[in-house]
């Protein structure tokens, strides 16, 4: 049984809290703690060593990584929103080799489990990319980003068309170590997320990344112009957790076994409580680490906490917790093992 971690919340002294096991899985990837950070927040999480041991977490989700060095959209292309915030980065990164010379050597060397997220423009390119990374040191996993357009079919974006999200899998898995668990992420921005769901796990995905940011768009009044440059962007933080919790319960629904990494929107333990309820074996943490830095150790220590409190023994018995007792028309404030005797 892993003790759970205890952190400082900002402005607030430590919180003792009971020993609970924290632990889950992600497939193959066993993890002592479950929250991650969310890629693009926190880059390779050199910067967020310095405000806590990022070893304590269950792992760091790094930005996306494209095959070539890429220089981004052009400025303006941030813009904050209500509950959240637009970024229109456009994949800006290093490419692959310098990515593994550079960060990904000094993630290995601190010890740390690393989910290394790419994205790529054809399904080729997100080949090229895994078989760069296939022999690699210090991977725990990869996260497939299919939100990228795709170049061979005039613009549209992969996840949104099952077939397509299907062929990057299979094209990653091919040139993958097959020990490598493969994890990939999606977009709110479809008509029936589960359909993207099943096609992907039925192409070899061994896990869903949930969710990706959902476009967005700002007007600034004064200029009567788009704010950002690239007009759209994605919309992450607290306004889009809704969103996200109602597509990992969805999935859950019709992929009762296929692990889940939960993300959206996530500012405390609660709110990465209503995930794991819902159905996710884990969550990233993202957005919030621009105003705390120290959030995902934070929130991890606050879902223990939240845990206890509800009588759970360990992570995993909470793990679609949401879904029986509503199968059993059961309260809304139901503890473990009220049902067994109604």
């Amino acid at each position: 049984m892993t003790r759970a971690i205890i952190g400082r919340a900002p402005r607030q002294g430590p919180t003792e809290i009971p020993t609970i096991d924290m632990s889950t899985s992600l497939g193959n990837l066993h993890l002592l703690a479950p929250v991650l950070t969310a890629s693009g927040c926190a880059s390779s999480g050199r910067e967020l060593d310095q405000f806590f041991d990022i070893t304590l977490i269950g792992g760091i989700v790094t930005k996306s990584v494209m095959l070539h060095p890429r220089a981004g959209r052009p400025t303006p292309r941030m813009a904050e929103t209500p509950s959240g915030m637009l970024n229109s980065i456009g994949l800006q990164g290093p490419g692959v080799e310098a990515f593994i010379e550079r960060d990904l050597a000094w993630l290995d060397q601190r010890g740390v489990t690393t989910v290394v997220s790419i994205a790529g423009t054809s399904v080729d390119e997100y080949a090229r990319i895994a078989q760069k990374l296939r022999n690699a040191s210090g991977i725990s996993a990869i996260e497939v980003n299919i939100s990228c357009p795709n170049v061979d079919a005039r613009d549209q974006v992969f996840a949104c068309d099952p077939d397509a999200a299907g062929h990057v899998v299979q094209a990653v898995r091919r040139h993958s170590d097959p020990r490598t668990p493969i994890l990939v992420k999606l977009s709110p921005d479809v008509t029936d997320i589960t359909e993207i769901a099943q096609s992907v796990a039925r192409s070899g995905a061994h896990g869903l990344s949930v969710i990706n940011t959902a476009l967005g768009m700002v007007i600034d009044v004064d200029t009567m112009r788009p704010k950002l440059a690239g007009v759209t962007g994605g919309l992450s933080g607290p306004a889009i957790r809704p969103i996200a919790v109602r597509c990992v319960w969805q999935i859950r629904k019709v992929l009762p076994d296929i692990p889940i990494l939960g993300m959206g929107g996530i500012r405390t333990g609660l709110d990465a409580l209503q995930f794991i309820l819902a159905g996710a074996n884990a969550v990233s943490v993202g957005t919030m680490v621009f105003n705390d830095p120290s959030a995902p150790l934070r929130v991890q220590n606050e879902l223990a906490l939240a845990l206890h409190e509800r009588g759970f023994g360990s992570l995993r018995e909470a793990v679609s917790y949401a879904h029986r007792a509503h199968a059993d028309g059961s309260v809304v404030d139901l503890r473990p093992g009220d049902h067994e005797d109604s």
